[in-house]
């Protein structure tokens, strides 16, 4: 067994120890060839080979001189390529992948092992990043690189790795298989398929950790990624290229303005992944079978790593979504990313980095955990159109504590990202979903992200919306109220009821600027709040068949002409049997 070698030994007149372990009994012209290279390779003057044979090892042999172990046996191959009883897209894979230890291994064994982490001693020239295997057919990946040991985080297999597992080199770096064919699957975030729908075929292999764009490769962002959300539509626009938090307590839609967002994404071009980091299997499994219900699966690829696996999977699943992310915007295609969520995964970093013996900082986590996101968020950028004009879209999701935005992790995203979507638990509570809290959402691309039509149809939608939260404040202590101020708490219940919207039913540019533009004018302030939305769903299906194509022009050319406001008051004045209502 590679157990019972022994260790090297270099005396002053270079005499090197080695111990051989063959298949078979070699031929005296192979062990000459075999002293002869370790000469080379030591620069010594005699070999002293202690040759044995071990019929366990199938072929091939195995050669260890001090911790260097070079494995070229058959029992090596089969255990890399049969661990832990892989299907046959990841068995593919790993016959694909194997290299004999003989001609890249480097060996080094495990001196302790604790919750998925072990240190090795022996590989000194192993890097930051780089792939391990042990000798039981687990994989790792190299975490902490220290002046006398490694700290490896395991991917599988970690409990059976243990003291004094050979622990080899692959020379090849974390990387997660790409291709056209992951569209509409459930992977792991080492690539491999976990929906039981058979191999994936893949045409590349993308490293998951990459090095940002730089500000020269990219363009500004000014491409709208409509959202299908009336709130963040209107008021936090959202452009192709951007990174939108979306934060808030748990329990208050997060989860949701991501899928919709996504179904909203049909027919778009826009291609989504959705990384779920640490949820519950059986929560995965539902946005899965909701995004295949409404026809969304097709452009969408879920990259899994549920509570039940282990920190380092957890850990790298939003660097292994950003590289398929990256596959295709190297083809000139537009990508939303949705990382649910950013809270879970610092957690399973500050689990990783504790148990590497890393100093802990403030509320335990790391000093690089800022460095943990933004190398990783900075990644999702809009490429210049000679670099194939592509772009990756971030949705971050972060958990906060009673709404406390102030916290280590939302302050960290909050300062990397280019504005947020704060949802508030007292608006969800009352039945404002969407929850978002206007005052403290924002959008710093602003309305370069916005059509022309949508900047007129709402311009002065927040600033009305911030007068009713003042005047509702106020008028609990007063029930004599003037005229004006009842004119604006009923135009304020208007636009609050208008800006509610069900999950699962995203409107179109187009339909939103229609809903703006009567709330604009005012004319859905006198009806009743119950049936508000009604009304305005069934005139919406109305005009859209209208045969001045109104809906049409607007959705095509993104513009909203006097003309046009004043067809959609005339038509909303004929639906609702009024007369007709002067723009103001």
């Amino acid at each position: 067994m590679a157990s019972e070698f022994s260790r090297e030994f270099f005396s002053a007149n270079r005499i090197v120890k080695a111990d051989l372990h063959c298949a078979r009994q070699p031929r005296e012209q192979d062990l000459d060839k075999i002293k002869a290279e370790l000469k080379s390779l030591y620069d010594a003057t005699e070999v002293l080979l202690d040759v044995s044979v071990d019929e366990s090892l199938l072929s091939g042999y195995v050669l260890q001189v001090g911790d260097r172990v070079f494995d070229n046996s058959g029992r090596h191959a089969l255990d890399q390529m049969t661990g832990d009883k892989p299907d046959l897209a990841t068995l593919k894979t790993r016959v694909e992948d194997y290299k004999p230890a003989a001609n890249t291994a480097e060996g080094g064994t495990v001196v302790s092992a604790a919750d998925g982490i072990v240190t090795v001693e022996g590989m000194d020239r192993a890097v930051y990043g780089e792939i391990v295997t042990f000798e039981n057919g687990a994989k790792g990946m190299v975490e902490s690189v220290e002046p006398s040991h490694l700290g490896i985080m395991l991917f599988d297999g970690a409990e059976s790795v243990g003291v004094g597992t050979l622990v080899t080199r692959t020379g090849k770096r974390a990387g997660i298989p790409v291709g056209e064919a992951f569209l509409g699957r459930v992977i792991n975030p080492l690539g491999e398929p976990i929906d039981g729908k058979g191999a994936i075929e893949a045409v590349g292999y993308n490293p998951i950790e990459k090095q940002a764009p730089g500000i020269l490769e990219r363009q500004s962002v000014d491409t709208p990624l409509h959202t299908g959300i009336l709130s963040i539509d209107s008021m936090f626009p959202i452009g192709r290229g951007q990174r939108e938090l979306i934060i808030g307590d748990r329990q208050t839609g997060k989860t949701s303005i991501a899928t919709d967002t996504i179904l909203n994404q049909k027919d778009t071009g826009v291609l989504c992944i959705y990384v779920a980091i640490g949820q519950k299997a059986s929560s995965i499994a539902r946005v899965a079978e909701d995004l295949k219900k409404h026809g969304a699966m097709g452009y969408t690829t879920i990259v899994a790593a549920t509570a039940s696996d282990s920190a380092p999977l957890q850990y790298i699943a939003p660097y292994a979504g950003t590289a398929l992310a990256e596959y295709f915007m190297a083809q000139g295609k537009s990508v939303l990313i949705v990382y649910d969520d950013l809270s879970k995964h610092a957690v399973a970093y500050r689990a990783i980095s504790l148990l590497l013996r890393r100093s802990p900082g403030r509320e335990a986590y790391p000093g690089d955990v800022f460095y943990l996101h933004s190398r990783l968020l900075e990644r999702s950028c809009r490429m210049r159109d000679d670099l194939g004009g592509g772009s990756i879209t971030a949705l971050p999701i972060v958990e906060t504590q009673a709404g406390d935005v102030s916290a280590y992790i939302p302050t960290n995203v909050i300062s990397i990202t280019d504005g947020q979507i704060f949802l508030e638990t007292a608006l969800f509570n009352a039945g404002n979903r969407p929850a978002v809290n206007v005052g403290l959402s924002v959008s710093r691309v602003g309305g370069a992200a916005q059509t022309k039509a949508m900047k007129k149809a709402n311009a002065n939608l927040r600033i009305e919306l911030a007068q009713y939260k003042d005047m509702e404040s106020f008028s609990q202590f007063s029930s004599d109220l003037d005229a004006e101020t009842r004119r604006q708490l009923e135009h304020g219940k208007a636009l609050m009821e208008l800006l509610k919207q069900p999950l699962y039913q995203p409107k179109s540019d187009a339909e939103q600027v229609v809903l703006l533009t009567l709330a604009a004018h005012g004319v859905l302030d006198e009806i009743k709040t119950v049936e508000l939305r009604q009304k305005t769903s069934a005139f919406v299906r109305q005009f859209r068949t209208d045969p001045s194509g109104v809906m049409d022009e607007i959705q095509a050319s993104g513009k909203l002409s006097p003309e046009q406001v004043q067809t959609i008051l005339n038509a909303w004045n004929a639906f609702a049997g009024g007369d007709a209502h002067a723009i103001h």
